[in-house]
């Protein structure tokens, strides 16, 4: 079977807790004015390109996000939990910087096998190693329902960070890596060309964390 898609992965807007410094996760607070703003803007940069779907998380500030991106178009929407952001357990809603030089935090951020060997002790919080079966699933279910055509997907910080890295031929153990992958700006846009035949799938990452429509960016 033939399959030719190519997928817009775009990180939310900025949000209050980004702002503020929280540690968001599966909390969830609501778009800031730049977060709006930088959402248009990636509306109006992606405004000539057909999409046949978009998909966000099932968390607010993604479905917000999205819809500040489709406008007006007739653009369908969809929800998929693999696309939702880590879950930090204990640590959601805390300030990043009384963890931020911790060891616990900087095994979350650099070493993520023992940060899996040890989360319960640390967290309690979702091991990468889940994250990374759930997100990829999610692009497969979407996959699984296209032949064709251009997909909006709005997601997290650390699950397209994870994701990208995957599409790229990684593995969520190494996706940390210098070089492998890198932080995910706000509104950032990142492209992966799939193609499929009979012989099995490929991607193909065209562009990754894109921001030159951000400078763009007006206020509403």
């Amino acid at each position: 079977m033939q399959k030719d898609l190519t997928f817009y992965f775009l990180r939310h807007g900025r949000t209050v807790w980004n702002e503020t410094g929280l540690l968001q996760g599966q909390g969830d607070s609501a778009l800031t004015e730049e977060g709006i703003n930088g959402a248009v803007a990636a509306g109006k940069a992606l405004k000539e390109i057909p999409f046949v779907a978009a998909y966000s998380s099932c968390l607010q500030r993604t479905i917000d996000t999205a819809r500040y991106v489709i406008g007006e178009r007739d653009i369908p929407l969809f929800q998929h939990q693999g696309l939702n952001e880590q879950f930090f357990g204990q640590w959601e809603g805390i300030q990043i910087d009384t963890i931020r030089h911790t060891e616990p935090f900087q095994n979350l951020v650099k070493q993520p096998e023992l940060y899996d060997q040890n989360i319960q002790q640390y967290n309690q919080g979702e091991p990468f190693s889940a994250l990374a079966a759930r997100s990829w699933q999610a692009v497969q279910d979407i996959i699984k329902v296209h032949q064709q055509g251009n997909i909006l997907v709005v997601s997290h910080g650390h699950t397209l960070r994870l994701l990208l890295a995957l599409l790229g031929g990684h593995t969520w153990q190494t996706h940390r890596q210098p070089g492998v992958s890198e932080s995910l700006i706000n509104c950032s846009i990142s492209v992966v060309h799939y193609q499929q035949d009979e012989t099995g799938g490929t991607f193909h990452i065209e562009r990754r964390n894109d921001t030159s429509h951000l400078s763009i960016a007006v206020p509403l």
